[in-house]
């Protein structure tokens, strides 16, 4: 992955849309498998192409409609994420602005049972929502596991985490809710809602929640 490990990111901010222009940044790319933050100006577009695969799109700020070929259109605002859908020209077009994240999960992600029946194609929902807090409890939800990348959902009760440990692979995790301190390669940093962190592989972290704590992980394997 591109970004530095070891710190806060706030790909919205860091990202800003240009004046009449759309703009990517490539964070991951890998064979199909692929990472990118996008940042489109007020009334500015991205025309329709179809993709073998599917893709989540998760809007940082703003909002766009999302559109396909065939008539089918919906909103997404910021914390909200759509799953394209696989063979129909899908587009993108803003009249306020928007910064997205693209995730392209690769063709492993078509496997049966590789993702989450709860992630439908066209349908508008958050991340955040898809899973309950618990008392005491730390709950995990995957949403997509192939042999190249895990996308996982985690909510923490207040007080509850996870010790220090080591991921086989690079991995980012998103904070969806509320706040918790990441130890990281022995300095501590706190993440809230809206921030984004990147572990190297083999990178020593733990997550310790400061209270009702969501996240979401994307976990690249080699």
């Amino acid at each position: 992955m591109k970004e530095e490990a070891g710190r806060i990111i706030q790909f919205a901010q860091e990202n800003p849309p240009v004046a009449g222009c759309t703009v990517s940044k490539l964070v991951y790319q890998e064979e199909d498998r692929s990472v990118l933050i996008f940042s489109l100006a007020k009334n500015t577009s991205i025309s329709a192409e179809s993709y073998t695969a599917p893709k989540l799109l998760s809007v940082l700020e703003g909002s766009m409609e999302i559109f396909t070929t065939n008539g089918t259109s919906v909103q997404a605002a910021a914390g909200e994420s759509v799953v394209t859908p696989i063979e129909v020209p899908v587009g993108m077009q803003t009249e306020k602005g928007c910064v997205y994240i693209e995730i392209a999960f690769g063709k492993e992600s078509e496997k049966e049972n590789s993702m989450n029946e709860l992630i439908k194609s066209g349908n508008v929902f958050e991340l955040g929502v898809l899973l309950p807090y618990q008392k005491d409890r730390i709950v995990n939800m995957d949403l997509v596991s192939n042999d190249k990348m895990k996308f996982v959902l985690m909510s923490f009760d207040e007080g509850t985490g996870l010790s220090e440990h080591a991921a086989p692979g690079e991995a980012l995790v998103f904070a969806l809710d509320g706040a918790a301190v990441i130890g990281y390669e022995g300095k501590d940093y706190e993440i809230h809602a809206g921030e984004t962190f990147k572990f190297d592989k083999f990178g020593r972290h733990s997550v310790t929640a400061k209270g009702p704590f969501k996240m979401a992980l994307l976990l690249v394997l080699e």
